[in-house]
């Protein structure tokens, strides 16, 4: 996120020596970094990059309040002018000498931690001044009226949004806060139409009509305009993983959302709110027309860290005095106490959401000190063997790669989440798949239980760019472990248009590679495969390894595949459990060895395993048999007759043919 700020406006709370390219050398060394300094008539305009954890610096103001701490370790002077929350306090309001009506009621205190609301009159619309007008547009905000521009302006000067409202057009002048329904509908200030995806934070007037989308846009019913003399100051403080969800599921990206969903301290509404009337007064003649509400269900308490000089130090790795470490806190807010060894330091409110641990603590003496003070020194280099058996597995998937590769099979990585839409397109249960409870997106929702639908997705996107997909991941799947972790299993996953005995090949040639004799049986486990082409992996002594099969037509339509697709999954572990490094040794035959061709019927009663087998069991001299090929429903085979004692004849070989050929019968 970056916020742009003037020189001349940064001076109004900042007293210093320091130039505008001072400011940004320091300031980016320690603290947010300044990308540019551009002049601006009289004035500079700083483009400024705020991290997503300290949103406190998002504002004039907060960058006044990092330059006091950073400047003077500089040699710059630098001092605080103006403190905002010691100015602009609610008794310092004027009494209001007349009362206009307002209600304002929270209907679940989950939606805000604190909201406060004022009714100013006799609003006089118009231009804004000179200097409140460049100021906006130095920093990329249009300038629309006096009214509206100071509600862009409090965002900018002290980093927390507001919205203003027309009094006269909120029905009953009442402002309830509540959770939407999905299909209500709000029409926004930017005459967008908005369908609401429900859950999200709106407020509703006396006749129910949506007037706010609460952190991201008013509504146009309530609209300020050139006719407006009496408005309502909002300044909220709600929920900013229901603020950011909302602006992701309906594409609404405001500035308001950038400060909302980064946890705004509800402490701060305060000073926004009176110093919001101080320039609605000066600048619009507002004058105050009701008493605040100030609804503050539960108040954000002051939290408190307690840590060893020494461990700092330690941390750092440089010895910095204890009264350096306690200045360059104090110089950021914080209020420290000295208890022997120990600081005990209070955490100022502004940055209770980002400072936790003592860890934090430490990271902010450092910054302030000076990463560049700190000696650059290598840590000594460590090499941490992994366990035997993780290295062998990641030995065997390198090995299981390479062999894919020069096979023409493309290796493909995905995420680890799909989406529902995926689990539902295979008819698979979605209590099989765990749900992740806040998904940046619908489209990454739950963690893979099955490889298979992010290689379908992968097939159905490259169909025809290229002839023949052939793709293989490997990766985890992820299963429900009550009370702990999921157990993660590691599979490899193939998928192809080419043909079902291509997969099957490469399984084979896998196994080889292996060392592995495996064993293919028919199968149906498998839901989303068809019941005739699918068979289960074993290894000869019916050790599973994973399954292969056809998907079934019917799924291959629902996700748009043209052509038939062929999957296999094996468990890698399983895989290396039963996997030999060295192949068990065969000496060479030195007698003759005699090939013969067999063409048989594929028949249904009987699968391709089962005929191997057959003919296994009814030659005694069979080493070997070869697939050709098939046509017309025919299998082509090749088989290799030998005897290990002597020359085996073409007569003794055909005498096992013919005993061979008769037990297929």
């Amino acid at each position: 996120m970056n916020i742009k700020i003037t020189y001349n406006w940064l001076l109004e709370y900042l007293e210093t020596d320091a130039g505008p390219f001072d400011i940004q050398k320091y300031l980016s060394l320690c603290g947010p970094s300044v990308e540019s300094v551009e002049r601006a008539g009289p004035d500079y305009v700083f483009d400024i990059e705020i991290t997503s954890n300290r949103i406190d610096t998002a504002s004039v103001y907060g960058i006044a309040r990092e330059c006091q701490a950073i400047l003077p370790q500089f040699g710059k002077k630098a001092r605080l002018r103006i403190n905002p929350d010691k100015k602009y306090v609610f008794r310092f309001l004027e009494k209001p000498k007349t009362i206009l009506p307002l209600t304002v009621a929270i209907n679940d205190p989950h939606l805000s931690r604190r909201v406060s609301a004022i009714v100013l009159s006799e609003i006089t619309i118009g231009q804004s001044p000179k200097f409140i007008k460049e100021r906006l547009e130095a920093c990329g905000e249009r300038s629309i009226n006096n009214v509206i521009d100071i509600s862009n302006y409090l965002r900018l000067a002290l980093g927390q949004p507001v919205h203003i409202f027309d009094y006269d057009k909120i029905a009953s002048h009442k402002m309830t806060i509540l959770k939407s329904v999905k299909g209500e509908t709000i029409k926004t200030l930017d005459g967008k139409t908005i369908a609401l995806p429900g859950d999200d934070i709106i407020i509703k007037d006396g006749k129910g009509q949506i007037i706010d989308l609460v952190g991201i846009m008013g509504g146009q019913n309530t609209e300020v305009t050139a006719q407006t003399k009496n408005i309502v100051l909002f300044v909220p403080s709600c929920n900013k993983e229901m603020i950011r969800k909302t602006a992701m599921r309906t594409g609404q990206r405001t500035q308001s959302v950038s400060y909302f969903e980064k946890s705004l301290s509800p402490r701060k509404i305060e000073s926004v709110l009176v110093y919001g009337v101080d320039l609605l007064s000066r600048y619009a003649d507002a004058v105050t027309a009701s008493r605040i509400t100030d609804l503050y269900p539960k108040k954000v308490s002051a939290k408190k860290i307690t840590i060893a000089v020494n461990k700092i130090n330690q941390y750092i790795g440089v010895e910095i005095p204890q009264r350096k470490i306690i200045a360059i806190l104090e110089k950021l807010g914080f209020t420290v106490t000295i208890a022997g060894a120990l600081l005990s330091i209070m955490i100022p409110y502004e940055r209770s959401d980002d400072i936790v641990i003592e860890e934090d603590i430490i990271e902010e003496v450092a910054r302030i000190f000076g990463y560049h003070n700190i000696p650059a020194q290598l840590q000594e280099i460590a090499v941490v063997a992994p366990p035997a058996d993780i290295e062998k597995l990641l030995l065997l998937e390198g090995k299981i790669k390479y062999l894919l590769k020069h096979l023409g099979s493309h290796e493909i990585y995905n995420y680890s989440m799909i989406s529902e839409l995926q689990i539902k397109l295979l008819d698979l249960k979605l209590q099989d798949y765990l749900k992740i409870s806040n998904p940046i997106s619908q489209e990454i929702e739950y963690l893979r239980a099955d490889l298979s639908p992010s290689l379908i997705k992968n097939a159905k996107d490259n169909q025809g760019k290229i002839k023949s997909v052939t793709f293989f991941e490997i990766a985890n799947t992820y299963h429900e472990h009550k009370g702990e972790l999921p157990d993660e299993i590691r599979r490899l996953g193939l998928i192809t248009n080419s043909s079902f005995l291509d997969l099957k090949g490469m399984v084979e040639q896998l196994g080889r590679e292996l060392n592995l004799s495996l064993i293919f049986t028919p199968n149906r486990k498998i839901p989303y495969l068809s019941d005739t082409i699918q068979v289960a992996i074993e290894t000869v002594d019916k050790f599973p390894l994973g399954w292969l099969g056809q998907l079934s037509p019917v799924y291959a339509q629902k996700h748009g595949l043209k052509q038939d697709t062929f999957i296999a999954q094996l468990e890698l572990f399983k895989l290396y459990q039963v996997a030999r490094q060295i192949t068990t040794y065969v000496p060479i035959n030195p007698f003759a060895t005699v090939k013969l061709d067999l063409t048989i019927a594929a028949e249904t009663s009987r699968n391709y395993q089962q005929t191997i087998s057959k003919i296994q069991a009814n030659a005694e001299h069979l080493s070997r048999i070869e697939f050709l090929g098939q046509f017309q429903g025919k299998i082509n085979l090749r088989l290799y007759f030998e005897n290990k004692e002597k020359n085996i004849t073409e007569a003794e070989a055909l005498l096992e043919l013919e005993k061979v050929i008769k037990s297929l019968k």
